[in-house]
């Protein structure tokens, strides 16, 4: 059995709030490591989406949408680089 993941592994998101619990691989079955915001058919739907761009677009959403406090969004956004996407191979 594979490693369990309780985010996602590309931008954090908890999984069980993703609200279509994980997306696809491309031979249909849910993806165990990403959100549906992040993948699609087994592709990440921003492939060129660099680790400064994530960690941007994760600041603005948690201070706009979500009004996280500035030290609260400072800790998630630093934890993204040890996200298995943006890990150094």
């Amino acid at each position: 059995m594979g490693k369990i993941y309780i985010q996602c592994q590309s931008c954090g998101m908890p999984l069980r709030d993703d609200k279509n619990w994980g997306w696809t691989e491309k031979d249909g079955n849910i993806s165990k490591m990403y959100c549906s915001s992040c993948y699609e058919n087994g592709e990440f739907k921003n492939p060129s989406m660099t680790l400064k761009e994530m960690q941007k677009q994760i600041d603005h959403i948690l201070k706009h949408e979500m009004q996280w406090w500035k030290i609260c969004r400072y800790v998630a956004v630093r934890q993204i680089p040890k996200l298995e996407r943006w890990k150094e191979k």
